[in-house]
């Protein structure tokens, strides 16, 4: 016998798949023992799904995470640019003061 614990395989899900599951718990009444037989991911990851599907539908964009849903996928790219326009606005004030 070996004392060594056996890794889960890592189950690979791309966002669509994700926002997929999310709608069949939400809006379908799948339960998360269900998503997970049919995903084959985790009882964790799948909550997690779920929770940020309905905080993004309430209108919360995820931080440090990509969003599920189109309209807050297309909230985060804006945020992006918005950043990157004021952080060359920055650079372009500090090499204009020189």
């Amino acid at each position: 016998m070996s004392d060594k614990k056996q890794n889960k395989v890592r189950v690979k899900v791309t966002l669509e798949q994700k926002l997929e599951y999310a709608r069949l718990m939400i809006d379908e009444g799948y339960s998360n023992k269900k998503v997970m037989e049919i995903s084959g991911a985790s009882e964790s990851a799948v909550s997690r799904w779920k929770c940020q599907y309905v905080a993004e539908l309430k209108g919360q964009t995820p931080e440090g995470k990509k969003a599920l849903t189109p309209e807050q996928q297309r909230i985060q790219e804006l945020e992006k640019q918005l950043w990157r326009a004021k952080r060359d606005n920055e650079i372009l004030y500090v090499q204009d003061v020189r």
